[in-house]
């Protein structure tokens, strides 16, 4: 797990147990991860509404020399009225509780997450 503002934000994999320390868990991935009981995910939330669309999902396939790219488009994709009420729903959540953005990826740092994670702060500094 990586805290972007200690207490405040912070990524995860779903596979990785809770830290119980109090921040919500959120699953921010669009489908859900496979072999993960949903009891066993110990989600607060699961922001489908906040994850990329399929087709920009398909088009970065992960790939790390397409991740500059893959944030462009993605800023641009969360600015759309469902994502952005997604994403001020993470900051109600980071003020509040504070809040583990949660994925399936085996790269967390090059995932939708660290977008989000960027975005939230940012949300968290208009707020």
């Amino acid at each position: 797990m990586r805290d972007a503002d200690p207490g405040r934000v912070a990524i995860g994999r779903v596979y990785d147990p809770p830290a119980g320390d109090g921040r919500a868990r959120v699953l921010v991935d669009r489908l859900w991860p496979r072999g993960v009981a949903k009891d066993a995910a110990a989600l607060d939330e699961w922001l489908r509404a906040v994850a990329p669309s399929a087709e920009l999902r398909k088009w970065y396939r992960h790939e790390p020399g397409r991740f500059a790219e893959f944030r462009r488009r993605y800023r641009e994709e969360l600015n759309e009225p469902e994502r952005r009420n997604a994403v001020e729903r993470l900051g109600e959540l980071a003020r509040t509780s504070g809040v583990v953005l949660l994925t399936a990826t085996r790269d967390p740092a090059s995932s939708n997450a660290a977008v989000l994670v960027d975005v939230v702060q940012e949300e968290l500094g208009s707020g």
